[in-house]
């Protein structure tokens, strides 16, 4: 999705989304746990991790049982960024379940910023700023946001 025509959000449109966005955020995280496990399990039983998950007539049956889930797991994890994107969401940083969404304040193109824990949206940021740009979106800057 690019920038021209990804959809412009107000405060009102994000905060709307953010019970569904921790339910599905917060399991994306469980499953980028789970798949870090079961990595870590295939290296153990493999000796090290394989360049593929494609099984091999070579692999011992729990590693080709662990290939399996892992790539369950993985089009799982994959399906859940995407319902998150057609959301309207930039994935910024999928180990931290941080988000953006397009938005104006002050006739100008901001990210609307989400981090998974937080119950409203609190932040926005320049385009070119980034998480380290955040600030926080007080009433002032609440009622200057329009679409």
């Amino acid at each position: 999705m690019t920038q021209e025509d990804s959809r412009i959000f107000t405060i009102e449109e994000v905060e709307a989304l953010i019970p569904r966005l921790s339910q599905i955020v917060g399991m994306q995280l469980l499953q980028q746990s789970e798949i870090e496990r079961a990595l870590g399990e295939l290296a153990r039983v493999l000796g090290e991790l394989p360049e593929s998950l494609e099984p091999r007539d070579s692999d011992p049956p729990e590693a080709a049982r662990l290939k399996r889930e892992l790539e369950r797991r993985m089009l799982r994890y994959e399906s859940g960024w995407h319902e998150v994107r057609q959301m309207g969401a930039l994935i910024k940083d999928p180990q931290i379940g941080l988000l953006d969404f397009y938005g104006h304040i002050d006739g100008r193109l901001v990210h609307l910023c989400w981090r998974y824990g937080e119950d409203r949206l609190g932040y926005f940021h320049d385009l070119e700023a980034g998480y380290a740009g955040r600030r926080p979106l007080r009433g002032e800057t609440r009622r200057r946001l329009m679409n």
